[in-house]
Parts: C-alpha cells; structure tokens; sequence
C-alpha cells in the first residue's frame, strides 16, 4: 500500500496490517519505518480506544502548503492481544490525497483481501414500490452476494419506470465494486442505486439499479424483503467527497521506481 498527500508519496509499504472491528470498515496500519521521515508530527491530542487504549494524533506534513492536522494516528498504551500495532501508523483517509495498491487507486476505505462478491443470474420475481406506484418489475434480476452483507438485487433498466427516479448528487466509492450514484424516489431520499462503471471484476451490475428494502417496498415472489440486523457499517475514514474526473484520472505518471522507496521523493 502507498500513501500519496501533497504531490508526494508519504509512505510505502509491503507489511501492511489491517485491523478489523465489529460493525466498521477494515482500517490500514502501515510500519512507522514505511513512512517518510518528517512527515509526522506528534500533536497534543489524545483520545481513548474502547478495546486499544490510548491514542495519539500527528498532523501530516507533506510541505508547508500541505499539512493535516489530525491526519494520522498511533495507538501508544496497547494491550498483549494487540501487540502486532505496536509502532504502526494509520492514516486518516479523508484527509489524504489518495491510497494505492501498487498502480491501482484504492477508494472509499481500506479493501480486505478476504472480501468476496458473487453474482448470479436469477428468473425470480422482483417488484419495487413505493405508496401504490410500481418501480420497477423484473423477472431477470441479479443477485450479488457480498460478504458480510444482505444479498442485494439488480434490475435492467428496461423494467423500471425511469421517471420515478430522481438523481441526487451523492456519490460514494466501494474499493471492491467502484464509483456509485444514487436517486431519490418520492420522499424516499438515496433509496436506490447504481454504479455506471463497474468495475471489471462486478462489470455485470454495471448500470443496473438496486433498490433499498428500508426505504422503499421491495417484493421478491411476493415476500417484502428487510435488512437483517448487523448488515449495515458504520463508515470509518471514509473517502472524501472527490469527483469523478479525479477518480478516473490516472497516476499522472506518479509510477513507482524500481528504487524509488517513501523517503525517495519526499528528499
């Protein structure tokens, strides 16, 4: 993983350690030796994980025109059982400029490597409604199974009534599918979604429409569907708000060198 802030690569490294919590995405530790000499500065702030202990908080100085306060963290005061996150570091992820695994952007949080999506083809019956109106009707959905979340149901666009959908500005970004928008359905806000380009690996969702059961009525072979409890995240460092034109935007030639280590730029 690579750490890209102010033009820079601030860190780079190939021991990188992920730390999993219950209800939260995956976060990134990277070894202090991985990160650029001077780039941390230790701050006063401290605070108290629940399972951890104490934290510290650096601020992350690229150059004088790009600091973060806040921008990284380190658990100091760990327990026996947590001993491997002595002296890593973690970076916040809205604050920086961008993560990478080798050449490849890695957006919206850190990925798991042990994450899994499957897509099947499916002949079932789908309706979505909201109030009296129908949504959408299908009887060729798409299932895409992930791991540690509810099955989740496409639909072509060829069986949805378009003009009940009202698109809304946000965007998020899923390490493992890609870029996502969303629209609004009546007074259900963000209560559907898609991704325009998927990525290769999902490329069979791609601009197809999933709706969500807690905000709108969705009905497979007549039985509503609903989240079951502990399907849902809460985000942590999550993306910051970019645009498409930055996340489409290649490295810029920002390429690694055979020799080009997180100390190599950062002089």
């Amino acid at each position: 993983m690579r750490v890209r802030f102010g033009e820079i690569w601030i860190a780079d490294s190939e021991h990188v350690l992920l730390l999993f919590e219950p209800g939260r995405y995956p976060v990134a530790y990277l070894p202090e030796s991985d990160v650029s000499p001077h780039v941390l500065e230790r701050t006063e702030h401290t605070t108290e994980h629940p399972d951890l202990g104490p934290t510290s908080w650096y601020s992350v100085r690229a150059d004088e025109q790009h600091i973060a306060p806040r921008g990284a963290w380190q658990h100091t005061g760990l327990p026996a059982h947590a001993s491997e996150l002595q002296a890593r570091v973690a970076f916040a992820w809205r604050a920086m400029d961008a993560f990478y695994e080798e050449d490849e952007r890695i957006l919206g949080h850190a990925a798991d490597p042990y994450h899994r999506i499957d897509i099947r083809q499916a002949s079932r019956n789908l309706v979505a409604r909201h109030g009296e109106r129908i949504i959408a009707d299908t009887k060729r959905p798409l299932v895409l199974y992930e791991s540690g979340f509810a099955p989740r149901w496409y639909v072509p666009r060829a069986d949805i009534d378009e003009a009940a959908l009202a698109p809304v500005k946000l965007q998020t970004f899923c390490p493992y599918k890609g870029l996502c928008s969303y629209y609004s359905i009546g007074d259900a806000r963000q209560a559907a979604w898609f991704y325009p380009d998927a990525y290769p690996e999902v490329r069979r969702i791609s601009n197809l429409v999933s709706f969500e059961p807690d905000l709108v009525t969705v009905l497979l072979d007549g039985t509503q569907l609903h989240l079951e409890p502990g399907q849902t995240v809460v985000p942590h460092g999550a993306d910051r708000n970019l645009d498409l034109a930055e996340v489409v935007r290649p490295a810029n030639g920002h390429q690694r060198s055979p020799d080009s280590g997180p100390a190599a730029e950062s002089g």
